[in-house]
C-alpha cells in the first residue's frame, strides 16, 4: 500500500471511530470521509461496505474482547464461559449504537478482530457443547443471532448491563442440558 493510501486509511478509521461513539453505526459515511478529510470515493475505494467500515474500526476492540475472554478460560466453567462471552458481546455490540442489527455481517468481513471473536466464540460454544451443557443443535450463528436481539433490546438503555445479564441468561436456561 502506497504511504498516502496508508495515510488515508488510517485517517478514515480514527474518523470512523469517532464518528460512530458519537452518532452511531447507521451514520451517513459521508461524514466519516469528511472527519477525516478525504472525499467519499476514497472511503468506499478503502472500505466498499459499510460493514467493512465497522469491522475495521472495531477489529482493535474485538480482538481484545477475544483475549479477554480466551484468559478466564481456566476460571470458568464451559456455560460460565458462554454466558461471559455473550454478555461481553452484547455490550460490545452497543459501544457502536447500531452496530447490533448487523453485527453477524460484520463478523463476517474477516478482519484480525472478527475472526479472533468469532473462533472464541466458536471454541466456547464446541467446549460447552462437549461438556454437555448446551444442546448439540446450538451453532455459533444461533449465539451471534442472540446477542444482536439481546443488543438491540438493550442499546438504548442508560445502563444495560443487568438487563443485558438478565436476558443472557433467559437465552442459556431455554438451550441449556437439563
Amino acid at each position: 500500500m502506497r504511504a498516502d493510501a496508508k495515510r488515508n486509511r488510517e485517517r478514515i478509521l480514527s474518523a470512523a471511530e469517532e464518528v460512530f461513539v458519537e452518532q452511531g453505526a447507521n451514520v451517513a459515511l459521508e461524514e466519516v470521509a469528511k472527519r477525516a478529510g478525504v472525499g467519499i470515493a476514497t472511503l468506499y475505494r478503502r472500505f466498499p461496505t459499510r460493514e467493512e467500515l465497522l469491522a475495521a474500526a472495531y477489529s482493535a476492540r474485538f480482538e481484545t474482547f477475544a483475549e479477554t475472554s480466551l484468559s478466564r478460560d481456566a476460571e470458568l466453567d464451559p456455560l460460565s464461559a458462554i454466558r461471559a462471552y455473550l454478555e461481553g458481546l452484547v455490550q460490545h455490540s452497543n459501544v457502536y449504537r447500531g452496530l447490533a442489527a448487523s453485527l453477524g455481517t460484520v463478523l463476517a468481513v474477516g478482519t484480525p478482530g472478527c475472526v479472533a471473536t468469532s473462533n472464541e466464540g466458536a471454541r466456547l460454544l464446541d467446549r460447552a457443547q462437549k461438556a454437555g451443557v448446551v444442546r448439540p443443535d446450538i451453532s455459533f450463528d444461533d449465539l451471534v443471532c442472540v446477542a444482536m436481539a439481546i443488543s438491540l433490546a438493550t442499546e438504548k438503555q442508560e445502563s444495560p448491563k443487568a438487563h443485558i445479564a438478565h436476558l443472557v441468561g433467559v437465552f442459556l436456561d431455554g438451550i441449556g442440558i437439563r
